[in-house]
């Protein structure tokens, strides 16, 4: 589908991705605990705009990459894979501690989650090791893949974020006295990426 190697298990990945706790759902929950829905669904649009950023700069790299040397996008499936296989076991052996504390200031949350998105740039090589995975270099339609891919993962973006600020407004207080259930949720993460990424080393 669109030069995708297999659509189905790219938004599953996707949606597990979005699941796992870092500083996008937690300036997305910050900000619905002080904005309100409202607030909440700026941030979302903020994650939105920076990782549309951060993704087409990965995008220019992969792009690149498998137009020049097939051989070496090859490797780079193969690192891809290694790359979320390590950073699931660096999620599940991870120890408890303490969370990072995002200051988020009332009013400016569309450009608060923007900033927090781009100050992350590891989700470069991230998003360099995750799209190969997914691009059918048979089929590949250039542009046109990668703007579906992108446009895909806005719109999961958009739907898990309005999930969580929905929830975060509700069970504010809860989920705040209750950190243990973001520890166990990026274990079971952890997990799964590991087995997903065998899984797609294994079928190269």
């Amino acid at each position: 589908m669109f030069g995708i190697a297999d659509y189905g298990a790219f938004v599953a990945a996707v949606v597990l991705f979005l699941a796992i706790p870092g500083p996008g759902n937690l300036a997305l929950i910050t900000s619905t605990a002080k904005g309100g829905v409202r607030g909440g669904l700026a941030a979302t649009l903020g994650v939105i705009a920076g990782d549309q950023v951060l993704m087409w700069m990965a995008v220019a790299g992969v792009a690149a990459l498998l137009a020049a040397w097939p051989v070496a996008f090859a490797a780079v499936q193969w690192l891809g894979a290694a790359y979320l296989a390590w950073l699931g076991w660096k999620m599940l052996m991870a120890k408890p501690g303490a969370k990072p504390v995002l200051h988020i200031e009332p009013h400016h949350y569309f450009r608060q989650a923007v900033a927090i998105t781009l100050l992350n740039p590891k989700a470069i090589v991230f998003y360099m090791a995750f799209f190969p995975l997914f691009v059918d270099p048979a089929h590949h339609q250039g542009l046109l893949t990668f703007g579906v891919m992108a446009a895909t993962i806005a719109g999961l973006t958009f739907v898990y974020g309005a999930v969580v600020v929905l929830l975060a407004h509700v069970l504010a207080a809860r989920l705040r006295a209750m950190p243990v259930i973001g520890r166990t949720l990026e274990k079971i993460a952890g997990v799964f990426l590991i087995g997903f990424g065998v899984k797609l080393a294994l079928s190269k």
